[in-house]
C-alpha cells in the first residue's frame, strides 16, 4: 500500500526543535511521522542499566520551496533511568552529500508503475550484484538508486502480457539491454531497508537519465529536475485542484477500494502544494503505467494538474459502474431469493391444503433441472414459452388428452442442446492424417476439404457454402463426411432423404396430430446433444415428391445459410438457430438435384478408382476390416495381387470399392468354412490319440505306484491299490509319480498342439483358384476387338457407375441411287439420335470435300448401333465418334486400334466440351487405349487429374473435326500420310 510521506510532517518537526538540526525526544508526545520513519528503519531504543546506547538513522525531512528534500541523520540517545530524555547534547547533525549531489546512481528497473515523489514502494531485487551493490551504497551511508519505469517490449500488447511473464522479462534484461528499455524519467529513491530480495524505496525527486555509466549493475548518469516556475495565485490552477480535490472526495465516498487512503487524505488534503496534490492523485489512482509515467514527466504544474484530473475522473466513471453492477445483481439475486421463498411457501400452503399432485411437480422439477445448466444460454422467447407450458401444465388435469401434449412439448423443448456447442479441432495436419487414415488417393477432395478447414480456422468457425459430395456408389461419400466430423471434432448424425416424400420428415407435424413429431434437425439435435454437429444428408438426388408437399423445397431452409438461423419447426414453433451446423450432401448424379437447391451447395465430384488405386485399397483398408470381421489370421491366408488384380478388373469393374469388399467378404467366408471344417477333422483325428496316450499314461503310472507300496508294509499297498483305481492317474499323490505324471501330460498337450497346427494349413488364393471362391467372372474385357473393323469406332463415355468404353458400328444395308438414309438401334435417347442426324451430315459435307466423286451417303441405307441394345444410352458427348464411324464406312477405311474418342460436334465441325474427363480416362486406360482425342476446352480438366491417372496415355486435344480425321485415318498435322 501507497503511503504519503509529506511535507506538512516535516515542517511540524522543524518547528518542534529550537535546533536548525533535528532533535528526537523521547517524551510520549513524540510526533505520529517519526513513528513511522522508526518503523520502517528499523529505528529503536535500547537501555541496558544506566547505560545509554545511540543509533543512527536517515530518512527524508521533507521538501523546500523548491521542491527539494533534505536527508537529516538523526542520532537517538536513551538516558540512564529517570533523567530527562531531552538532553541538548543528542543534535542531529546534517549529513553530506545532500540528495541533489548525486549525479550518479544504480538503476532500478520497475515493471507495473512508477514511483511518485514522497511515496513509498517495496520491490524485488532478483539480480545478486545490483541486491549487493544496493547493500553497499547502504552501508556508505548514500542510501540512494534511481528507479525508473520499464517500457513495454516491442511488439507486444502490454495487456496481453500477465504479470509474472512481465517479471521474468524484466529479471531476465542485462546491461544495455535494460538500459535502452528504460523510461528516461524516473525517481530519486531513498533505501530504506534490505530484507532478502526486498527492497524498500521512498521516492524524493524527478530525475532523467543522461547516460550509462556501467552495465552490470546498470549505473547512470542523471540531472535533478525541477517543477517549472508557476503563479501560486494563478486562478485557474487553483479551480483545477480545487476540482481534483473534489473529485477525489467523490471517488473516496463511492469507491470502497480507495478507503485505505481516507487518513491519508483526510489529514494532509490541506496542506498539499499544488504538485504534490497532482502527484498524490495520479499515485493512487487505478490508472496504468503509461499514464502515470506520463504525469511523473510532466513538469509544467497546471498540466500535470489536468493530467491527474482526467485520471481521478475516470476513477469516478469507473466507480458508477462498479456502483450499477453492485446494485443490479444484488437485486436480481434478492429477487430470486424473493421468488424461492414464496416457492416454497406455495408449495407448503399447498401441501397442508392437500391441493399438491405429486405427478404435475415432479414433472415441472425435471423440466426445471434439465434447463439449469444452458438457462443462460436459452433464447429468451424460448424460455418465455418454457415458462407458460410449466404454468399451462400446473393448471391441466393428468388424465386430459391436452396434458399428454404439452408433456411431450416441454420434454422436446427442455431436451434440446440450447447453446450448447462442442469445440472444434482446426488442426489442419490432424484432418490430414485422418483423412489419409480412412480413405486412399481422392487428393482433390482431401484438399477442398482441408482447404475448408483452413478457412474456418481463419474465421474461428467453420460456416459457409452446403458441401455436396457427388460420385458413383462405393467410392466413399458417406465415410468422408464421418472423417470431416472425427477431424472438426464434431458430432456426427447421418439421416437419408431418398424416396422421401412427406415434407413433415424435415419439418415436422401440427401439435394438434395425434404421434405428432418434430422433424429430423430437432431429432438429430436431441440425439448429438449439441448445436453445431455434422450432419450428412444421404441420396439428395432420389428426394421424392407426393400429395404431402415438396420435399425439396422444404430442404430450402434447412440448407440455406441466410435462412437456417431461425429455422422454425412446426412442431416446436420457436425458431432454432441452425447456423453452426455444418451439412454434408451426398449424391449420386447432380442433374437430379433441384437447381434451387444445388445453387446454394458447393459440388466436390468424386470420379471413382483406377487400378492401381483400389489394389492399394484392397490392401490396406478392406482386406485388414475383413480379416477382423471374418476372426482369421493374417498368417492363415494368402491372397496373390495377381488374384487380387484378376478380382478387380473380371468381377469389380465398378467406379466404387463396395462390390470389391463384398467379394473380398465372399472368399473369406469361404476360408472361415474351410479353416473351422480343417480344424474340426483335425480335432477329432488328435481326440483319439490323446485319449490312447493317456490310456498309456494311466498304466505306466499305477505300476510305478504298485511298484513303490511293495516297499512299504501290506495294509499300504491295499491303500495304494485302492486310490490307483478310484483316482484319476492325474489326481495320485506322490514323491515319485508327480514328475513322471505331469512330464507325460505335457508331452501329450504339445503333440495335441502339434497336430492341430499341421492339419490347418495356409490357404492360398491364387488365380488359378480364384473362381471357385466367388464364381465365373462377371466382365470380360471391354476390347471386344483386337483389330477394330471398318465402321467401328470406340468412344468413351459417363456413366452413373463410373467410365466405361463404347463401340459405335456402323454397317452398309442396302445401296441404291437414291437410297441414303439412315437407321438407329442401341436404346438410344433423344440427344443421342439428334447427335447422330447431326453426324450423318457432316460426315456428308467432309466426304464431298475428301472425296467429290464418292456418292456413298446419297446411295446407301446405313445402319448405326451402339451395343449393348439392353443398356439405355444418352448424352451429348458421341459426336465426333459418330462420324468417324460413318466415315470409315464411306471411305473403307479402319481406325486406329488403340484410339478413342470423345466429344460432341457442330454442324460446323467444331468439337464442344464434355464431361466425365477422369471417368473416361479410367475407361480408357482399363481398355488398353494409348492415344485419347479430347475437346480442347478439357484440357484443364485433364492436366488436374492426378499423375498416376494420366500416365502412359498420349492425349491429343481439338477443336475441330478435321484434327479428330488427321488423327483417326493415319494423317499427321501436316496432312502427310
Amino acid at each position: 500500500m501507497l503511503k504519503l510521506l509529506s511535507s506538512c510532517s516535516a515542517r511540524q518537526i522543524h518547528n518542534h526543535l529550537a535546533s536548525p538540526c533535528l532533535r528526537v525526544t523521547t517524551q510520549s508526545s513524540t510526533n505520529s511521522l517519526l513513528k513511522a520513519l522508526g518503523s520502517i528503519t528499523g529505528l529503536t531504543r535500547r537501555t541496558s542499566g544506566n547505560r545509554t546506547y545511540y543509533q543512527r538513522a536517515f530518512f527524508c525531512s521533507g521538501s523546500s520551496s523548491d521542491g527539494t528534500a533534505e536527508v537529516v541523520e538523526v542520532e537517538l540517545k536513551s538516558g540512564e533511568s529517570g533523567a530527562d530524555s531531552t538532553d541538548a547534547s543528542n543534535a542531529i547533525v546534517p549529513t553530506s552529500p545532500r540528495p541533489e549531489d548525486y549525479l550518479t546512481v544504480l538503476a532500478l528497473p520497475l515493471p507495473h508503475r512508477p514511483l511518485f515523489p514522497g511515496f513509498y514502494m517495496p520491490i524485488y531485487v532478483k539480480d545478486p550484484k545490483l541486491l549487493a551493490a544496493l547493500q553497499e551504497s547502504r552501508k556508505r551511508q548514500a542510501p540512494y538508486a534511481g528507479a525508473f519505469l520499464l517500457k513495454d517490449e516491442p511488439g507486444t500488447d502490454p495487456s496481453m502480457v500477465t504479470g509474472s511473464e512481465s517479471e521474468k522479462n524484466t529479471y531476465d534484461l542485462k546491461g544495455k539491454d535494460l538500459f535502452n528499455r528504460l523510461h528516461e524519467v524516473g525517481t530519486l529513491a531513498q533505501i530504506t531497508s534490505i530484507q532478502g530480495d526486498q527492497v524498500i524505496l521512498i521516492g524524493h525527486r524527478r530525475l532523467k537519465i543522461t547516460e550509462m555509466v556501467s552495465e552490470d549493475p546498470l549505473t547512470v548518469k542523471v540531472d535533478h529536475l525541477k517543477e517549472k516556475p508557476y503563479n501560486k495565485d494563478d486562478d485557474v490552477i487553483k479551480a483545477t485542484s480545487f476540482e481534483v480535490i473534489s473529485t477525489l472526495r467523490d471517488v473516496l465516498k463511492i469507491s470502497s477500494l480507495w478507503r485505505d487512503h481516507v487518513q491519508t487524505y483526510t489529514q494532509h488534503i490541506g496542506d498539499f502544494n499544488f504538485p504534490r496534490l497532482a502527484d498524490f492523485g495520479a499515485a493512487i489512482s487505478g490508472a496504468n503505467k503509461l499514464q502515470c509515467q506520463e504525469v511523473l514527466e510532466e513538469l509544467d504544474v497546471y498540466k500535470r494538474l489536468k493530467l491527474t484530473l482526467e485520471l481521478v475522473k475516470k476513477e469516478v466513471e469507473i466507480s458508477k459502474i462498479q456502483e450499477s453492477i453492485a446494485k443490479a445483481i444484488e437485486e436480481k439475486i434478492s429477487g430470486e431469493q424473493r421468488r424461492y421463498l414464496l416457492n416454497e411457501q406455495l408449495k407448503a400452503i399447498k401441501k397442508e391444503l392437500g391441493l399438491e399432485t405429486d405427478d404435475k411437480t415432479a414433472l415441472s422439477a425435471k423440466f426445471r433441472e434439465r434447463l439449469e445448466p444452458n438457462k443462460e444460454k436459452i433464447p429468451a422467447n424460448v424460455l418465455q414459452v418454457i415458462e407458460e407450458e410449466l404454468t399451462k401444465l400446473q393448471l391441466l388435469e393428468a388424465s386430459s388428452s391436452e396434458f399428454n401434449v404439452t408433456r411431450n412439448y416441454l420434454d422436446w423443448l427442455t431436451v434440446l442442446p440450447w447453446g450448447n456447442y462442442s469445440d472444434e479441432n482446426f488442426d489442419v495436419l490432424r484432418a490430414q492424417k485422418i483423412l489419409d487414415e480412412d480413405h486412399y488417393g481422392l487428393i482433390d477432395v482431401k484438399e477442398r476439404i482441408l482447404e475448408f478447414i483452413a478457412v474456418g480456422k481463419l474465421r474461428g468457425i467453420s460456416q459457409g457454402k452446403i458441401i455436396c459430395l457427388s460420385g458413383p456408389p462405393g467410392v466413399g461419400k458417406t465415410s468422408i463426411g464421418r472423417s470431416i466430423a472425427r477431424a472438426l471434432n464434431r458430432k456426427f448424425f447421418r439421416f437419408s432423404v431418398g424416396g422421401l416424400s412427406d415434407v413433415a420428415e424435415i419439418k415436422g407435424h401440427r401439435r394438434t396430430y395425434i404421434g405428432a413429431m418434430p422433424g429430423k434437425m430437432v431429432q438429430c439435435l436431441k440425439n448429438v446433444g449439441t448445436a453445431n454437429p455434422l450432419v450428412l444428408i444421404d441420396e439428395i438426388d432420389k428426394l421424392g415428391r407426393g400429395h404431402t408437399g415438396d420435399p425439396a423445397s422444404a430442404l430450402l431452409e434447412l440448407l440455406d445459410p441466410e435462412q437456417n438461423a431461425n429455422f422454425l419447426d412446426h412442431y416446436l414453433d420457436v425458431p432454432i438457430d441452425l447456423s453452426k451446423v455444418l451439412f454434408v450432401c451426398t449424391a449420386n448424379v447432380v442433374d437430379m438435384i433441384p437447381n434451387p437447391l444445388l445453387d446454394r451447395m458447393e459440388v466436390i465430384a468424386i470420379a471413382g478408382y483406377i487400378t492401381d488405386e483400389k489394389m492399394h485399397i484392397a490392401r490396406d483398408y478392406l482386406e485388414k476390416s475383413t480379416l477382423e470381421a471374418c476372426g482369421i489370421k493374417p498368417g492363415q491366408v494368402e491372397l496373390t495381387d495377381a488374384a487380387l488384380l484378376g478380382l478387380i478388373e473380371n468381377y469389380c469393374r465398378e467406379a466404387g470399392v463396395r462390390n470389391l469388399q463384398k467379394h473380398i467378404e465372399k472368399i473369406y467366408r469361404k476360408i472361415a468354412l474351410k479353416l473351422v471344417r480343417q480344424g474340426e477333422l483335425s480335432e477329432s483325428d488328435v481326440s483319439g490319440e490323446t485319449k490312447k496316450a493317456k490310456a498309456e499314461s494311466v498304466q505306466s503310472s499305477s505300476e510305478s505306484v504298485e511298484g513303490s507300496s511293495n516297499k512299504q508294509n501290506n495294509e499300504t499297498s491295499v491303500e495304494a491299490e485302492t486310490v490307483t483305481i478310484d483316482q484319476p492317474s492325474d489326481q495320485i499323490q506322490g514323491p515319485v509319480d508327480q514328475p513322471a505324471d505331469s512330464k507325460e501330460a505335457t508331452e501329450t498337450e504339445k503333440i495335441e498342439e502339434s497336430e492341430v497346427t499341421r492339419a490347418v494349413e495356409k490357404v492360398l488364393v491364387d488365380t488359378s483358384n480364384l473362381a471357385d471362391f466367388v464364381g465365373k467372372p462377371v466382365f470380360h474385357a471391354e476390347r471386344i476387338y483386337e483389330q477394330t473393323p471398318i465402321g467401328v469406332v470406340m468412344g468413351l463415355a459417363w456413366t452413373a457407375m463410373g467410365g466405361s468404353t463404347l463401340y459405335i458400328e456402323t454397317t452398309q444395308v442396302e445401296q441404291g441411287e437414291g437410297k441414303g438414309a439412315l437407321q438407329l438401334t442401341g436404346q438410344l435417347g433423344d440427344v443421342m439420335k439428334e447427335s447422330a442426324q447431326i453426324a450423318h451430315t457432316v460426315a456428308r459435307a467432309i466426304l464431298v470435300g475428301k472425296e467429290p466423286d464418292n456418292p456413298f451417303f446419297a446411295n446407301s441405307k446405313l445402319h448405326l448401333h451402339v451395343p449393348a441394345g439392353a443398356t439405355p444410352k444418352d448424352g451429348p458427348s458421341a459426336g465426333c465418334t459418330m462420324i468417324t464411324s460413318l466415315l470409315s464406312l464411306a471411305m473403307k477405311k479402319t481406325v486406329r486400334r488403340d484410339l478413342a474418342m470423345t466429344g460432341e460436334v457442330t454442324l460446323m465441325g467444331k468439337i464442344l466440351p464434355i464431361g466425365g474427363v477422369k471417368e473416361k480416362t479410367i475407361a480408357a486406360r482399363r481398355s488398353e487405349v494409348k492415344t485419347i482425342i479430347f475437346p480442347s476446352a478439357n484440357r484443364r480438366d485433364f492436366d488436374e487429374l492426378a499423375p498416376n491417372v494420366k500416365e502412359g496415355l498420349d492425349v491429343h486435344f481439338v477443336d475441330d473435326y478435321s484434327q479428330v480425321f488427321d488423327l483417326a485415318f493415319g494423317y499427321d498435322q501436316n496432312g502427310e500420310k
